[in-house]
Parts: structure tokens; C-alpha cells; sequence
């Protein structure tokens, strides 16, 4: 049972952001913001209340014998009815991560497997970009190094939209290919792996650096790096000394190369730090979904089978071809799914 003097709490807050925003002569941004997270809970809490104030009403009529029989069914149709009514509405009270909204820097990076896993990262970068045009995404590539093969050494990418992160949180680890490549004669199956990270974009108010904490190098571009070559040294590198994380990118203007290597890195820092408040709230953290482990193998594409498995969750989807071109609204599905429940029965404990 849902605890009544919570949703009146969380009722009474939203009357009173009402009430705030109508009268509020500065900037309402905050409240505004705070209210609309809280209206579709606060609409959850009213579909509910109205279901209790029914049952209390039909429950009162089986006293009148000219109602009973039409109590006895009303009763019976909103017992039916109340499970999924508060299933839905613990759902909506789950804790919210105040990241979901926001863009996502994507990072992939090629594993063990040689020339093999640049290709194979190249694939994901792909998926993704299809995933991301089927959502009315933009993506922006910022940093890429290319293969002579056409694979991918190092991307990031910045992905804007609606509701980026919470889309892609789950996609953070280590994902395993086992195919023929292309190059190979004897029609061996290879094993490789790329690494994604999907991190949120910082805001100026999350993080704060201090100009003696960086340095600033700039420098000429080499590589196949395809379309970043350049041929001027505009290319920046911005090293954060007490972290020791290096971000760079090779846009043909310095001074915007400045501005996205300091986003990179906010959002780098940014993520770093939920990570550690994370690890600290919870000791679970590192078990199943989202636990943001680089370093955990994930998911496997086996090409052969055309088969993905997601091990994190022991799904198996036997359609490779459309999860490679971007269909990937069943998986995210059932990985937030997972997240919830695992929500809600640290909830219940």
C-alpha cells in the first residue's frame, strides 16, 4: 500500500508551485521545471485517489439491498482495476534521475580484435546514428579518428534531442562481435569488442574549473581522421591537471575546437562525479543494469546466428539486421523496465 501522506505531500507541493508560478514576477524557470516533473505524478496520484474514493462509494451502497448487486460489481470492477492503478503510480514515484532530459556525449572506442573491432566500432557508431535519426535526433561528431579500412580508432559524438540520456544510459560497457571479417580467408568466426560510453552533458552550474586546474595545447591535426584533417594547427588539447583527463578536438576553428574541448571535459568531470556519489550511495550500484562499468561486457552481435544478446538482462533478440540499423526501442524498453523493478523492490525493502 502506497503511504496516503506521501501523495498528499507531493500533492500540496505541486498546488503550491501552481499557485508560485502564477504570482512569481522574476524568472520561473526552476519552478517551472519542478512542475513538470511533478504533474504527471501528480496526475497518477489523482487517477488513483478518484479509484479509492470509488471503492469507498460502492462499498457504502451494499448497505442499500435495492444497490447491493449493482455495489457487488462496481466493487469487483475497481478491485480488478486497482493493482495496475498503483503499479503505475509507484512507477511515477520512482526517484528521478535529474540527467534523463539531458544531451549525452557518446564515445567508442575499439577493443581487443585489431582492425577487426575499428570496423566493428564504425557498426555501432551507425546503429546509433540510425537510432538517433528514428528519434528526431541530431547528432554532431566531435572528435573521430578514422581507419585506412574505414574503421574507427576513437569517436565522440554530441547527441541532442528529447530525452537523450535516459534513451541511452544503458548502452555504457563493453559490446562483443563475433562475425567472418572481411579479410578473412578461411571463413573463420573472429571475437572482438568495442568500448561505449554514453555520458550526460554537464551544465555550467554542475561543474566549475578552475584556470590554473587546465592546460591549453594546441596543435596540427594528423592521421586518417577523414573529414577532421586539417591542415592549420587549430586543433586543441585540454588537459585537466588534478583529474589528468585529457579531452581534444580538431574542428578547423580554434576557437570553437576551445568550446567543445571544455564541454567535453565538464562533461567528463560531471560524470565522474555521479559515478563517485553513486559507488557511495549504493554498493549494488555495479550489479545489472546501468551500473556504467566500462569494463563489463554487456552485449553480444553474433552475426552468424543474427542474434543480439544483452546479458545484463538474458535477452535474446533474433532480428541482428534491424537492431544493426538502429531498431533499438525493444531493448532500451526492456532495460528500463529492469531498472525499475530492481527500483522498486529496493523500494519495498
Amino acid at each position: 500500500m502506497i503511504p496516503m501522506d506521501r501523495l498528499a505531500q507531493i500533492t500540496a507541493r505541486f498546488e503550491y508551485l501552481e499557485a508560485a508560478m502564477s504570482t512569481a514576477g522574476g524568472d520561473i524557470s526552476k519552478l517551472a521545471k519542478e512542475y513538470s516533473d511533478l504533474k504527471p505524478v501528480v496526475d497518477e496520484i489523482a487517477a488513483y485517489r478518484v479509484l479509492l474514493d470509488n471503492l469507498e462509494g460502492a462499498q457504502e451502497m451494499l448497505s442499500d439491498p435495492d444497490m447491493k448487486d449493482l455495489a457487488s460489481e462496481e466493487i469487483a470492477e475497481i478491485q480488478a482495476a486497482l493493482p495496475a492503478a498503483e503499479a503505475s503510480l509507484q512507477l511515477a514515484l520512482l526517484p528521478k534521475d535529474e540527467a534523463d532530459a539531458r544531451p549525452a556525449m557518446l564515445e567508442i572506442r575499439p577493443g581487443t580484435g585489431g582492425d577487426e573491432a575499428a570496423l566493428f566500432a564504425a557498426d555501432l557508431l551507425r546503429m546509433y546514428q540510425r537510432y538517433a535519426d528514428t528519434r528526431g535526433w541530431k547528432v554532431e561528431l566531435i572528435e573521430e579518428q578514422a581507419t585506412e579500412l574505414g574503421g574507427i580508432k576513437e569517436v565522440v559524438a554530441h547527441i541532442t534531442g528529447e530525452n537523450v540520456f535516459a534513451r541511452l544510459k544503458y548502452e555504457s560497457g563493453v559490446h562483443r562481435v563475433q562475425r567472418v571479417p572481411s579479410t578473412e580467408s578461411g571463413g573463420r568466426i573472429h571475437t572482438s569488442a568495442a568500448t561505449v560510453a554514453v555520458l550526460p552533458e554537464a551544465e555550467d552550474v554542475d561543474i566549475q574549473i578552475a584556470p590554473n586546474d587546465i592546460r591549453i595545447d594546441t596543435y596540427r591535426s594528423s592521421g586518417a581522421g577523414g573529414q577532421h584533417v586539417n591542415t592549420t594547427d587549430s586543433a586543441v588539447r585540454i588537459t585537466h591537471i588534478p583529474s589528468g583527463i585529457v579531452v581534444t578536438s580538431s574542428e578547423k576553428s580554434q576557437h570553437r575546437n576551445r568550446e567543445i574541448a571544455m564541454q567535453v571535459l565538464k562533461t567528463r568531470l560531471y560524470d565522474a562525479e555521479r559515478q563517485r556519489i553513486d559507488s557511495e550511495r549504493s554498493d549494488s550500484r555495479a550489479s545489472q543494469v546501468g551500473s556504467g562499468d566500462r569494463s563489463e561486457r554487456i552485449r553480444t552481435y553474433n552475426f552468424p546466428q543474427g542474434r543480439m544478446t544483452d546479458h545484463r538482462i538474458n535477452l535474446t533478440l533474433y532480428k541482428l539486421d534491424q537492431v544493426m540499423q538502429g531498431d533499438l526501442d525493444e531493448i532500451v524498453d526492456a532495460l528500463t523496465a529492469d531498472a525499475q523493478a530492481q527500483m522498486l523492490a529496493e523500494m519495498a525493502q
